[in-house]
């Protein structure tokens, strides 16, 4: 058979499709068949992933390999699922660090992670690579992942094309001169036309309104006139029937404020025609309770010649589940629930729970889901119309309002191509929804994409492994981040300038009879006493450290001010020389760290306390134990200190010359020196302005350079790269390590530290490195169920706590403290124990881990096990290593490990 030409790939591509390409998806899949990388930044389900499956087709063409990455195992599979549909099995392969199958194949679908760790280890699989697909290629602005992006970009061949995937962003032009830079020749496409129509609508009580006037236009955006209406009419009658209460602080809604029950919302949609339907809420806790309020009301929106179905799509995915685990998994509500057509959806459920709710949902057999917002981060589930309960969720520090870009992400669900006509945005109103807001949130368009790249020590490592420090060094010059910076520094400049001309105008108009000298005495002096001021702060900060450093366990201390405020007992003490942060019980039950800060004056032993040998403050009984014990010590808490108390003493000896000398100048006598001060002090403010820019100029000029640089001074004092610049054996082995605590995991093996233990009891260990509470709840003391454990986590602490020392001398980010809530729960589930008691050990203080968290940290705790398999010299802890997995791989943990 004659081979096609080049040119006619896209016309037997587009011959295969089912629709016609629109706009954007012809032009991005010329310019990939005419040479060019391409850049696409298009709306959710407007069709993207169509210009990759079009690299997928020219790779296949001309008997090369495409590898398509997503960043999240999830979609991974749903992408080999549909290319197998399309080329058949064998000839598609996936990588997810759970699952290799086919991975030879000529199209292979990944993680980016896995792509990552390809170019560094410079694997086999890279032969003959001609086309690279990178889907959701913004989430380089992670602030945990997106270096992984950032890194395949700049180390991928040069003769690699790339196709990448966007969400709408408002710098796409920057992005895509960066990428034009690092990748040679790549053309932006950027379409924001949604292919479904979307409605913006706000529902108050069970009345349903548009939330933009029909007048509304892109320079004038403008709120229905009936919404404000009504809202006015209902606060004034609220107000006359005695419901308007007082509002929280911070202007949260009003006490008496009654929202309409979701079963009335869902019934209230269902006759609109608008299921099915997603509500976004921004908590597990709270998708969970929506859900029981739906199942104990009537509701139900199912229909009856549906259950044969989603009860084989249930058992199909569920079946293999230990029978005696269902009622501690909920199985039974849950599945109550898919028959009536009602879900929720979040991270905490069984993987396999939540895969059963995303084909139920997509085949139209469940209609209305209640998720958290991870639903909208790819996962292929659309709706008609998508609800939202707030307009504030938790960001891991505190709690915020939804900025534009997540607004749209979470909205973008909603409009199904091909099945609806529209789409439709549902915001419940509440007292402290400003619908003004609301409408600027869903009529912004500006979401700039923000580069999260830093070097860390597995990213270094393998750098000079591979470029040497030079070279190495020049890359990470050429990163986004790095591109980025250099950009922000032309307007530095140019405000620079400004400043400059600025000052020449203003020295003209002070500068006679030496007044700008006089300004400058005048300056040195407020210097002076703000540096005195500073030392002051430092010296009482000082003897606050030492103070702390001197404590022993059992000693009782008074928290002068703050959350923590009261009597508190060492548990143990710590000596860390800049930092100490003994950990303490409060007579509030409250157990965690405490530091410097807390200590306006030094931290004195009000008197002692008798402690067990052995305290696991992680119980709520050994805490309430303690704390009552600490109360009837009949100790008590001196008066609160006053922070920031002046030291007594005569006057600095510097101060008192510069004000001498100030006295004395010829200008301190003139009739109009303070009108020229004014001018001089505007001076001199410009002046520290333009100081300021110019450092920050030199901060962004090299400044992952910079980074790297101390990385690699901390490296070669560990022994990781030899004077020479080489890396070692240890740091060979440190190149094969990725995870958060990379160097930490690499010591632990280097020292030793984990020899002797048995396969559950590695896997308790190193869980610490691994595991993150999701609520804050102090440091946790070296504990454990076996004394191995203990003396293990105490030593790896250790290591940790040496290390964060040196970061702190080499000015380099901390490596996260170790996390000990898992330890206990996953020795017993890996020793063979069953999943209640496994669960009830595992977690924050008091709150047992749900069974889907549960099984998402024993799957990172057995990628790390499988990391230290493979790269440990010691034949005893790869073997342990090696049995801890199988010992962990088991019931819920093995069931569906997608």
């Amino acid at each position: 058979m004659a081979q096609r030409s080049p040119i006619g790939e896209l016309a037997a591509f587009a011959a295969e499709l089912t629709f016609t390409l629109d706009p954007f998806q012809q032009q991005a899949c010329e310019a990939l068949q005419g040479g060019h990388s391409v850049l696409v930044c298009a709306p959710t389900g407007a069709g993207k992933t169509v210009v990759g499956e079009f690299a997928v087709h020219l790779a296949r063409a001309a008997g090369g390999k495409c590898f398509y990455t997503t960043p999240i195992k999830a979609l991974s599979n749903q992408k080999y699922a549909d290319l197998v549909e399309r080329y058949g099995r064998g000839q598609v392969g996936l990588l997810t660090g759970d699952q290799s199958l086919y991975p030879d194949a000529p199209v292979v679908v990944m993680t980016t992670e896995v792509l990552r760790n390809m170019l560094y280890a410079s694997s086999d699989a890279l032969q003959g690579l001609s086309y690279v697909v990178m889907d959701e290629v913004h989430y380089l602005a992670d602030r945990f992942r997106g270096a992984v992006w950032e890194e395949v970009i700049l180390h991928l061949p040069p003769d690699v094309r790339l196709v990448s995937l966007s969400a709408t962003v408002s710098n796409a032009e920057e992005f895509g001169a960066w990428m034009e830079t690092v990748r040679g020749d790549t053309a932006v496409i950027v379409d924001e036309t949604r292919p479904v129509p979307l409605w913006q609508h706000v529902l108050v009580g069970r009345r349903m309104f548009d939330l933009f006037d029909q007048k509304s236009s892109d320079q004038k955006i403008l709120v229905d006139e009936d919404l404000v209406r009504y809202i006015k009419h209902r606060e004034e009658a609220d107000r006359i029937n005695g419901w308007s209460g007082p509002r929280h602080r911070g202007g949260g809604p009003r006490r008496d404020f009654r929202p309409v029950h979701r079963p009335e919302m869902l019934a209230r949609l269902d006759e609109e025609g608008l299921l099915p339907a997603i509500t976004f809420i921004f908590s597990r806790a709270g998708c969970d309770g929506a859900l029981a309020q739906c199942l104990r009301s009537r509701l139900d929106l199912s229909r009856e010649d549906d259950h044969e179905r989603v009860a084989q799509i249930i058992d199909a995915h569920t079946g293999d589940l230990p029978r005696g685990d269902l009622e501690v998994l909920g199985y039974w509500e849950w599945r109550e629930g898919l028959f009536r057509g009602l879900a929720a959806h979040h991270a905490g459920m069984l993987p396999a729970f939540r895969h059963t709710v995303e084909e139920l949902f997509v085949n139209g057999l469940v209609r209305a889901v209640f998720a958290t917002e991870t639903l909208a981060l790819g996962i292929n589930m659309p709706a008609r119309t998508v609800v939202l309960e707030r307009l504030v969720k938790f960001n891991g520090e505190s709690h915020a309002e939804l900025t534009p870009g997540e607004y749209t992400q979470l909205t973008g669900r909603a409009g199904r191509r091909g099945i609806d006509v529209e789409g439709h945005a549902v915001v419940v109103w509440h007292p402290d929804v400003d619908t003004s807001a609301v409408a600027g949130l869903a009529s912004t368009r500006t979401y700039p994409l923000r580069s999260s790249f830093r070097p860390g020590y597995n990213m270094s490592i393998n750098l000079i492994d591979r470029m040497g420090s030079k070279e190495s060094r020049a890359l990470l010059e050429r990163s986004f981040a790095q591109f980025q910076a250099d950009r922000s520094v032309v307007g530095l400049v140019r405000g620079i300038e400004r400043n400059e001309g600025q000052l020449r105008k203003l020295r003209s108009q002070i500068d006679h009879d030496g007044f700008l000298e006089y300004m400058s005495l005048r300056e040195r002096i407020s210097q002076r006493e703000r540096d005195i001021e500073r030392q002051g702060r430092a010296d009482r900060r000082g003897a606050a450290v030492a103070a702390l450093t001197s404590l022993r366990r059992g000693d009782v201390v008074a928290i002068p001010s703050g959350r923590r405020q009261g009597l508190a007992v060492i548990l143990e003490p710590d000596q860390s020389p800049g930092d100490p942060r003994p950990l303490v019980l409060t007579e509030d039950k409250w157990a965690g760290r405490i530091s410097a800060a807390d200590f306006p004056t030094p931290a004195q032993p009000l008197g002692r306390m008798r402690l067990p040998r052995h305290v696991d403050h992680r119980t709520a009984r050994t805490r309430r134990d303690l704390a009552s014990a600490l109360r009837s010590t009949g100790i008590t808490p001196p008066g609160r200190q006053r922070r920031g108390t002046k030291a007594k003493g005569g006057e600095d000896r510097e101060l008192a010359t510069l004000r001498r000398a100030l006295r004395s100048h010829p200008a301190h006598s003139r009739p109009d020196r303070e009108q020229l001060a004014r001018v001089g002090e505007r001076y001199n403010r410009v002046q520290r302005e333009t100081e300021a820019m110019r450092q920050k100029v030199s901060a962004a000029t090299n400044s992952l350079a910079r980074t790297f640089d101390r990385i690699v001074e901390l490296l070669t004092e560990r022994g990781y790269v030899d004077d020479a610049g080489e890396v070692t054996a240890d740091g060979r082995r440190l190149a094969r390590i990725y995870t958060e605590a990379d160097l930490v995991v690499a010591e632990c093996l280097r020292h030793g530290v984990w020899r002797g233990l048995g396969p559950a009891e590695l896997a308790a260990v190193v869980s610490i490195l691994v595991y993150e509470s999701r609520q804050e709840t102090g440091y946790l003391s070296p504990s454990g169920p076996t004394a191995p454990i203990r003396r293990a986590v105490a030593a790896t602490m250790g290591v940790w706590s040496d290390l964060r020392t040196d970061e702190a001398q080499h000015k380099l980010t901390p490596t996260r403290e170790p996390d000990l809530g898992f330890v206990t729960g996953l020795h017993k589930w890996a020793r063979g124990d069953g999943l209640a008691e496994s669960l009830l050990a595992s977690g924050d203080q008091g709150n047992a881990l749900s069974a889907g968290d549960f099984v998402r940290w024993c799957r990172q705790v057995i990628d790390l096990l499988d990391q230290i398999h493979n790269t440990a010299d010691d034949v005893e802890v790869a073997g342990t290593a090696s049995k801890a997995v199988r010992a962990i791989r088991r019931g819920v943990v093995a069931v569906d490990s997608a």
